[in-house]
Formats: C-alpha cells, structure tokens, sequence
C-alpha cells in the first residue's frame, strides 16, 4: 500500500480506500470479510455515509478492537427518515443521526466529520449559514470530530466551499469523463457530454488547483463512473477503461490523496489493490480517453505518458505546480513554491531535446512550458 499525506493534519491516508456503500443489505460474514480484507491489504481510509442501523452496526462489529487502523469519514446530514438515503438540514434531526453513528460504531471520534451533499448554492446556505456548520464546529472543538470535511458533486459549489477554510477534506467525484463535462450535467449524460467537450473543464480544474492553494485533500468518489467507463458499450470514449486506469486517473489529479472504491467482499478488495500489481503501460489511459477528437488537446492531464525525461525531469508534477501558480504569479502559495523546489529536477533542467513531446497523445507543448516554469518559479 502506499500512502499520502492529508492536508496539515499529519495524517496518511491510504491511496485506495474503502467505499461501504454497496455492503448496505449485505449479511455481517459479508461485511466482515470485506474490512478485515482491507485491513489486511493496509487500506485506512473508510467513507461511511449510509444512515441505516443494519450497516453501522454492521461495521462497528467489524473494526472492534481495530477502530485505530481506519480514518473514518462520518457523514453529518445523512438520513434516512423515508427508510431510504436521504438529506436533513433540521438540526435535530442531524444531531441524533450522528449520535446514532457513534453509537453503533461503538467509537468517541470520528476522523472526518463530512457535511453531507453540498451540490447547489441553496445547499450551501443551508449548511454553512445556518447552526448546522456551528454544530460541526462545536464537534470539532470537542474532539468527537478529529477534522471537518464535505462531500460534492458540484465543482463550483466544491470550490466555494474550499474557499471558507472550514474544511481539510474534499470527497469529490472524480474521472476522467467527469473532468470534461460541465457542473449541471448528470452521469446519464456522460456520452453526450463528453462527446461534445473540449478538454478539462474549467470549473472542475479551478477546483483542484484550489484545493492545492488551500491545502485541502480530496478523496475520490464515482472512480468509475457507476461501472460505465468499464464497458465498451457504455464508455463515452468509445472503449472500456480498466479498474486500474481509472484508479491512475484519479490519482494524479491534484490535491488528491484516496480514491475510495466501494467493494463488496474481499475479492473485490484484493481486486482493487492489484493495480499495484500493475506496470506502467496497464495503468496508463491516455490513449483510450484521446480517442474522443478534440479533448484535452494541448492540456497536460498529469498522465506521465511523456517519461523517460533524459534529465530525470518529472514532467506531470512541474506541469501540476505551473498551472497553480499561474492563476496568480503575483501570489504563488508558499506550499507550491517548496513542492517545486524539492523536485529533483525543475524547469531549468530541459534540454529540449523534445523526446517528451513526440510522446504526449495531447500535443502539449513540454518544452515551452518547461521555459515558463523556469521563468515563473524565478530559477
């Protein structure tokens, strides 16, 4: 397993972690074997937003004696008051949904208090202008939450909520179909709307850069699109993505430490960490996702497809920091400039030998933007 920091909390978070959705219904020798499964395989990042008594019951009986090893994301608003998943902004109605998480959990703590479903502007006031943010807040300062966090579909209003500075942790959809389509559209929309895109889109890349700019981390949900990108059939891009492709994808968007895949048993976990099992050429997707005419052209996506550099340049990660620091050159975030700087090779250090270049699917002009690093990180 391999791991990543999360934002200034001096935690590690697991770069594959466990989604519980789909053990909601299933028996407890299901759920057990899935997490003791994740355990074994070193994942501690858990997202756990179903409101149902079965499945958190089920789960607290499965971490006992182990609820050290997880960093829990607790969703605070989720529900089921209709007997089926739900939103409730009625403060006492949230309270005693939360208490019920700590109850079953049998725990004291939870890692990352996540306020539930932000997607739209009146979502947004909903929460962060009303006494459900002070009581999160007030959890926070009791320690019963270590972390705030929140979870979005929405990357403008994902972006507005970054930008309050109440949170550390982002739970983001992220994949390569949904980087290329627009903030109102829905996933049955996915064909559609990447056939017609042309390239990242912007709400979404603002996003990232502002959770680096923030130093907010985000952990990734629908890494598959619902098993779309899986099926030839289905894929906008006109050919099945794997499992490990789209666990890449996400992986090198920026900010982002976990991406949480929901698996619901231990096959599907030891499934899911296979991809370290993989080489470079089975995890690379920039040829399937360059199939759709215009996308992403002249944009680097941070794919890694121009290595071996000659000079040892990491081309992705000067790429990643350049696009940050030209949303202000004025105003580079301190952090950006020293994760430059710990490179082992930066900008400067091109010899323009091109050999980067006849290997981008994208056409991105590495040589130029090398110079422009150079000029912008001032070496």
């Amino acid at each position: 397993m391999e791991y990543r920091e999360i934002a200034d909390t001096g935690w590690k978070a697991s770069v594959i972690g466990l989604g519980t959705e789909h053990l909601d219904g299933k028996p407890y020798e299901t759920v057990e074997e899935t997490i003791h499964e994740a355990m074994k395989q070193g994942i501690n990042m858990m997202d756990l937003f179903m409101p149902g008594d079965e499945v958190r019951k089920n789960i607290g009986r499965a971490i006992a004696g182990n609820r050290e090893k997880f960093l829990i994301q607790g969703h605070i608003c989720s529900t089921d008051i209709n007997e089926q998943y739900d939103i409730s902004r009625d403060l006492d109605t949230v309270k005693r949904y939360f208490e019920n998480l700590l109850r079953h959990l049998d725990t004291d703590y939870i890692d990352f208090g996540m306020l539930f479903f932000i997607d739209t502007e009146e979502n947004f006031k909903d929460v962060f202008e009303t006494e459900i943010l002070r009581y999160a807040q007030d959890l926070k300062r009791q320690g019963v939450v270590r972390r705030l966090g929140a979870s979005s579909h929405n990357p403008v209003t994902a972006r507005r909520i970054v930008e309050t500075g109440e949170i550390d942790l982002l739970m983001f959809s992220i994949n390569p179909a949904f980087d290329m389509m627009g903030a109102d559209m829905i996933l049955d929309d996915m064909v559609e709307s990447v056939a017609s895109a042309s390239g990242i889109e912007p709400a979404r890349a603002a996003l990232y850069q502002a959770c680096e700019r923030q130093g907010v981390s985000i952990s990734v949900m629908k890494t598959l699109g619902a098993g779309k990108l899986l099926s030839k059939e289905h894929s906008p891009f006109g050919d099945a993505l794997s499992v490990g492709q789209c666990i890449h994808y996400a992986l090198e968007r920026p900010a982002v430490v976990s991406t949480l895949l929901g698996c619901k048993s231990a096959e599907e976990v030891r499934h899911a960490v296979s991809y370290f099992d993989l080489n470079d050429e089975e995890k690379d997707y920039s040829e399937i996702i360059s199939n759709t005419e215009g996308n992403f052209q002249g944009s680097c996506v941070y794919c890694n497809h121009c290595l071996p550099c000659p000079v040892d340049i990491d081309i992705a990660s000067v790429n990643r920091y350049l696009d940050i620091a030209l949303l202000d050159k004025n105003n580079i975030p301190k952090s950006i400039v020293q994760h430059y700087s710990s490179l082992k090779a930066h900008g400067s250090d091109c010899i323009r030998c091109g050999s980067c270049e006849g290997r981008c699917p994208f056409s991105v002009p590495v040589t130029q933007r090398m110079e422009t690093a150079a000029a912008v990180f001032g070496e």
